[in-house]
């Protein structure tokens, strides 16, 4: 096993509404990234896993708020900082993170290389434009975008480039850890393919030393990450290798994301599309035991009275379940 750069223990965030209601939507979250692994994150919309990503970045601001569990990077504990201490030791240098709609991240009336500018002084505030010039081209360069783009308008530049470009800038610091919220949605096939190439340049590069890519397409991280963890409202339900999780996945939340998306890698093109009953539980009340149990075939009246731990049945292979994989594999209690 290679050294864990992060560890997340029972970590549970919460948004707290105008009416004072609070909504957990990372709830118990515990998860581990080693130097050199990449994790993916899937789940449907809402499942919390971009409140997650935002969590584990400090990024507590507006109706979201940290309630207990530990974010440990290098033994530092985030969770315990001050804003402005995670500000500036751990964003950027220890932890950078990509958000949806990374497009939109960029200033739209200035150059790209005059907002590079910005994002390196808070950093280092006695660096000269050229030294940041120097640094920005080197990287640009290594990653394959060219150096024009550095002297463009954000407007200038298509989607795809847009998304590389803020990929390029959010790692010019060599964080240790990279958090990719959805890099590729809202992209075309070919823009998608380039920007999962640049997040594998970066790692096999060393310009980062691990990876969260999180996605609510399963299959996709197949071709990205070590590892993928499923989450489903605020839970995680199930973590193994991308290889377990595509083609052998356990619980049955995730034996039904995989139902319901094609999926060209052999092994799982004849499988037929199936669509997963019902809807989410609503987080301001939510059920009791399992929390999928209203959506899943095999659900028993055992399954809403009790807490559902996580089973482990081999090294990193978990998942949230009252029942043996056999009886859920096998389609029938």
């Amino acid at each position: 096993m290679n050294k864990p750069i992060l560890v997340v223990d029972d970590l549970r965030t919460k948004y707290i509404t105008r009416h004072k209601e609070h909504i957990y939507a990372v709830d118990g979250v515990s998860l581990m990234v080693e130097e050199g692994k990449s994790l993916g994150i899937a789940g449907e919309s809402g499942c919390g896993k971009s409140t997650l990503a935002l969590s584990l970045m400090g990024y507590y601001f507006g109706a979201l708020h940290y309630d207990s569990g530990s974010i440990k990077i290098h033994d530092m504990d985030i969770s315990t900082m001050k804003p402005d201490v995670v500000r500036h030791k751990v964003l950027g240098k220890e932890m950078a993170y990509i958000p949806q709609a990374a497009m939109n991240a960029l200033n739209p009336t200035q150059k790209i290389i005059r907002f590079i500018e910005n994002v390196m002084h808070a950093h280092y505030t006695k660096m000269s434009k050229k030294d940041v010039y120097n640094i920005a081209s080197e990287r640009f360069a290594s990653l394959n975008l060219p150096e024009e783009v550095l002297k463009k308008y954000p407007v200038e530049l298509s989607g795809g480039m847009k998304q590389r470009t803020v990929i390029a800038i959010s790692t010019l610091l060599s964080p240790k850890v990279l958090i990719a919220d959805e890099p590729s949605s809202a992209l075309d096939v070919t823009s998608q393919k380039m920007v999962i190439k640049m997040l594998k340049s970066l790692m096999e590069k060393g310009y980062i030393k691990s990876m969260i890519f999180i996605t609510h397409e399963l299959p996709l991280l197949y071709n990205v990450t070590d590892d993928i963890m499923v989450m489903y409202a605020g839970q995680v339900v199930e973590r193994g290798t991308a290889e377990q999780m595509v083609f052998d996945p356990i619980h049955p939340y995730s034996q039904g994301l995989m139902g319901s998306i094609i999926v060209a890698e052999e092994g799982r093109r004849d499988v037929k599309l199936t669509a997963i009953p019902g809807t989410p539980p609503n987080l301001k009340n939510p059920p009791k035991g399992c929390r999928f149990a209203k959506r899943c075939e095999f659900a028993q009246p055992s399954c809403t009275h009790h807490d559902i731990p996580m089973m482990q049945i081999e090294n990193n292979r978990m998942y949230r379940c009252l029942f043996d994989r056999q009886i859920i594999k096998g389609g029938s209690l």
